[in-house]
């Protein structure tokens, strides 16, 4: 069995072990955000494939429009056909809910969905970028891949993310180094009810903060009451709180909607909302 190291040491074997795993699937729907992940199952279903695969990408509030344009740019730069699929999971109660599996009921849309466009797609298979790192964290998601018997070829060959990155630059793909950007409602703490107008609230703060900071691997987090935490890399934290940036800041963020501004001492941290999960039941439905 291949493993992470295998996939770093070795990236031609790596690649040609996944391509070949594509290829035994005969046709294939990438669900794809453009991200890292799910731009090297398309690059390796192309090449395994070519026109019997399609990149898949739901587009929805939660999506920001950058994140759009670079899943647009990118499935160009691979050569596979892309379709756009607008999907409705705001819609749904226990989406907006957002409880602690808020993740499971968007995959559960979007498999739904692609589902039943595959005979006009022209495939038969469903794959997602879910990498073996995925299997250790909080990923309800990983729950309507299993119902919808979702495809996880980077899990199926032992790949992690390191490994992945490692084969994105074998492949010269674009988004070889991009950090992973979750979706925007994970931008909103749970128990908090997810809203179109909460999650563009969101988009533009980041959005800005990135132009005047000229930083990208930020969040906003979007918490009760609506209070802004921003998260920046811990070594930039005192920039944010020199007094003519943190003007600006307030003030843009207050236009936005905001009514509290706060910068996070602890700093960037992927996933940080995850540490309230055991207080979630207590706080859903609460705060609207």
């Amino acid at each position: 069995m291949p493993t992470p190291e295998y996939a770093e040491t070795r990236p031609n074997a790596a690649a040609q072990a996944l391509v070949a795993r594509l290829r035994s699937y005969g046709s294939v729907a990438v669900a794809f955000s453009g991200g890292v992940d799910s731009a090297v199952v398309a690059n390796a279903a192309f090449i395994a494939l070519g026109n019997r695969a399609v990149a898949v990408t739901a587009v929805s509030p939660s999506l920001a429009a950058s994140e759009l344009e670079i899943a647009r740019r990118e499935a160009i730069g691979i050569g596979i056909r892309h379709v756009e699929l607008q999907t409705l999971e705001f819609k749904r109660p226990e989406y907006r809910r957002n409880a602690g599996d808020r993740c499971f009921f968007c995959k559960d849309t979007l498999y739904e969905l692609t589902q039943s466009r595959l005979p006009e797609l022209g495939v038969e298979v469903i794959a997602n970028g879910a990498n073996t790192d995925d299997l250790g964290d909080h990923r309800p998601g990983m729950q309507a891949a299993v119902d919808h018997k979702i495809r996880s070829p980077l899990i199926e060959e032992c790949l992690n993310k390191a490994a992945v990155r490692e084969l994105a630059r074998y492949w010269n793909l674009s988004v070889a180094e991009k950090p992973a950007s979750p979706c925007l409602s994970s931008r909103i703490a749970y128990g908090v009810e997810v809203t179109e107008e909460r999650v563009f609230r969101v988009e533009r703060a980041e959005a800005f903060l990135k132009a005047i900071t000229g930083l990208q691997e930020l969040r906003v987090r979007h918490e009760a009451h609506e209070l802004a935490r921003i998260e920046v890399p811990v070594d930039h934290v005192s920039r944010l709180l020199e007094p003519s940036l943190r003007a600006k800041i307030t003030r843009e963020l207050h236009a936005l909607g905001f009514r509290f501004v706060t910068v996070d001492l602890e700093g960037f941290r992927s996933g940080s909302m995850n540490s309230a999960l055991p207080l979630v039941e207590l706080r859903v439905g609460i705060v609207h």
